[in-house]
């Protein structure tokens, strides 16, 4: 039988969403992480970044369908220099956003918090000089309780 994706443990795209939400108004909040999003924002980021995560941990493709692919995600998050601290306080607003929506499985928990951890400080801290870095043709990379699956 196979392994249940994070998508499902997580409970599918209502309860991405609910944890997108919840990330986002906690990152508005921060004085440090708020500035990513001072320049505004497209008015349905909530929603996209759930398609996103929802294909990163095993969901439908529906962000790759409709919005974009990795390396335009990348390069939105690219050539604005190093930032570890907002990245921390970033990691910090996501496991509180876990909290916000009682996501209570040690495993569950443990597996997004290292993906996002590292989609933070790995994938889209990778080209802090200039988002003309980024190489075409990134792929969405996939997640599973037990990491990286590609």
């Amino acid at each position: 039988m196979p392994e249940q994706s994070l998508y499902e443990l997580l409970g599918g795209a209502a309860a991405v969403l609910k944890l997108a939400h919840a990330w986002h108004e906690r990152v508005l909040a921060d004085e440090i992480v708020a500035h990513a999003f001072s320049h505004g924002f497209h008015p349905q980021h909530t929603e996209r970044l759930a398609a996103y995560w929802a294909e990163a941990w095993g969901g439908p493709s529906t962000y790759s369908q409709q919005y974009g692919s990795e390396s335009s995600v990348v390069r939105m998050h690219s050539g604005h220099g190093p930032h570890e601290e907002m990245d921390r306080r970033a990691i910090r607003c996501f496991d509180s956003a876990m909290s916000d929506v009682a996501i209570e499985d040690l495993a569950l928990r443990r597996a997004l918090h290292d993906y996002f951890a590292w989609a933070t400080t790995a994938s889209m801290a990778g080209y802090p000089r200039s988002a003309d870095d980024v190489p075409d043709k990134l792929r969405i990379p996939r997640w599973s309780l037990n990491g990286p699956m590609e």
